[in-house]
């Protein structure tokens, strides 16, 4: 039986509304700031096939990376009930290595057949790597922390201790409280689609999906077909890679007709030394979100929805590097920056739907200390919002988190809370958007005292070159990045003081059209 479209809505509301449920859970029984405060997480549902079913409304790169990755993760396991499958390695399906994946399968009752999956991923500002924060400076993916590739966690509801040996890096350990946050945010997910399931039925439930699917394609289509065919390229480039790489160029040329689109990102640049290196996967997640901007709020986090959307990119690219590259940058700032390219190439083919660039970053901040000799640490990381770029007819937004990231600057009252640090200055930045008929957004100003000695790493982009602005509008303010009062690098790993200030100020967006005086 076909669904009628109120049918069809339920069904897509109730099977996002897991997801939901999920990330209420992973967040409700946290204990990091990364997951309870900055929301630094996400959530999804899978079928048997590893498509995506549906995600909530949380990181764009996460399950972006999720939806092109998982069809692969899926079929390298016998399934059984009670599995639960854990990963980070950014090569076989991961991110970044901070950002760790559970997975479980869904088994419609008893012994039944194998429904689907559901999974959920979050940051863990301690993977094991001897930089605080876990976000380095790095030339290698072994530099960035614990490896964990596609493992059993949980083999029919016993808990593998191989795997959390390889998680924690202790022979006899139990699952720290994150963990078993995303474990039980997954048990959820698992016992609420199979009430679901049970109340549809199996054949009314896979129908279900495969009417999705179609109904998220035909959405996709109407708006490929809107966008005036024919190619389109734009590049630009990223400050350095931390490690002596300035100017990393980013290009992409899209091939638009009425029945799909290609992304090709084979004029980028070579994989480089430093971090801002990315599997190919997180580039899909770029390509992903900014075709999934252009469609109805409506529109279903499905499978069908990106299958007109096609990734070109050589194997050894920034785009689609090679192990052992350094990554942990790549998620971060690589897929921001690869949305103001992608942004950069629709802007010719749909002028009036695109705004100018955002802050361009994510102004990554990992602090930190450990202390060997009592073999105690603690570990701190947090992004930072700026401005968003204005459009044809509305202003960007001030000191928000913007395109690949949809966290949470973490409260002040948290941050003096957990960690021996005082947040003097919080506040917008004025000035900092592009001037235009419509100005950019503005960034803002955090500045951090240390009451304690601690390790500090930075990625940060946009300090050298500045977000632009489209049809005229002018270009926002560049970041800069202080201590102490003394400018220092975009990308660096520094030793402070007891008493010691970091100032962290972020880009504003850019201005949209001439200014009309």
């Amino acid at each position: 039986m076909v669904m009628n479209a109120i049918e069809l809505n339920l069904f897509s509301s109730r099977i996002t509304a897991i997801c939901d449920e999920m990330g209420t859970v992973l967040r409700r029984t946290s204990f990091s700031p990364n997951i309870k405060d900055r929301l630094d997480f996400s959530c999804a549902v899978f079928d048997a096939n590893g498509l995506l079913c549906a995600q909530a409304a949380h990181i764009p790169v996460h399950l972006g990376s999720m939806a092109f990755a998982m069809a692969s993760i899926v079929q390298i396991v016998n399934w059984c009930p009670q599995d639960m499958l854990v990963l980070n390695d950014p090569f076989l399906g991961g991110t970044h290595l901070p950002d760790v994946t559970l997975i479980a399968p869904v088994f419609h009752q008893a012994g039944g057949a194998l429904l689907g999956f559901v999974a959920n991923r979050a940051h863990h500002a301690d993977i094991g790597c001897e930089s605080p924060g876990s976000m380095p400076i790095s030339r290698s993916l072994l530099e960035e922390g614990r490896v964990i590739p596609p493992t059993l966690l949980y083999r029919q509801g016993a808990l593998q201790k191989s795997a959390l040996q390889l998680m924690t890096g202790e022979e006899d350990g139990e699952l720290d409280t994150d963990f078993a946050a995303q474990f039980s945010a997954n048990q959820i997910g698992v016992q609420r689609l199979n009430e679901f399931v049970g109340d549809l039925g199996v054949e009314h439930y896979l129908q279900g999906l495969e009417e999705l699917n179609d109904y998220g394609d035909r959405l996709a289509s109407s708006v490929i077909r809107e966008l005036s065919p024919g190619s389109y390229s734009f590049d630009d480039v990223m400050d350095d890679d931390g490690v002596g790489t300035l100017d990393i160029l980013l290009a992409v040329t899209l091939h638009i007709d009425s029945e799909k689109v290609v992304l090709d990102f084979n004029n980028s640049s070579k994989q480089v030394r430093g971090n801002l290196n990315c599997p190919i996967s997180v580039a899909a997640a770029a390509a992903f979100y900014c075709f999934r901007s252009l469609m109805p709020e409506f529109t279903p986090a499905c499978a069908g929805t990106f299958r007109r959307i096609n990734i070109v990119a050589d194997e050894g690219t920034i785009v689609n590097a090679k192990r052992p590259a350094a990554v942990v940058a790549g998620n971060v700032e690589t897929s921001t920056r690869l949305v103001d390219v992608i942004l950069g190439a629709l802007a010719q083919a749909a002028p009036t739907r695109i705004p100018a660039a955002s802050q361009g970053s994510m102004n990554n901040v990992a602090m930190g200390y450990i202390d060997y000799y009592n073999g105690t640490r603690w570990d701190y990381y947090e992004t930072l919002a700026g401005g968003t770029g204005a459009g044809p007819n509305y202003a960007g937004l001030d000191a928000v988190h913007s395109h690949m990231t949809n966290t949470l600057n973490t409260p002040i009252e948290s941050v003096e809370m957990h960690y021996p640090l005082r947040v003097l200055r919080y506040a917008i930045k004025p000035d900092t958007g592009g001037k235009g008929r419509h100005s950019g957004g503005n960034g803002l100003v955090r500045e951090y005292e240390f009451l304690a000695d601690a390790e500090v790493s930075l990625l940060t982009e946009r300090r050298r070159h500045p977000p632009w602005g489209l049809e005229g509008g002018k270009a926002g303010a560049k970041g800069i990045n202080r201590l102490n009062g003394e400018k220092i690098p975009g990308k660096c790993s520094i030793h402070v003081s007891a008493g010691d200030r970091l100032q962290i100020e972020t880009p504003g967006g850019g201005g949209f059209g001439n200014v009309r005086y």
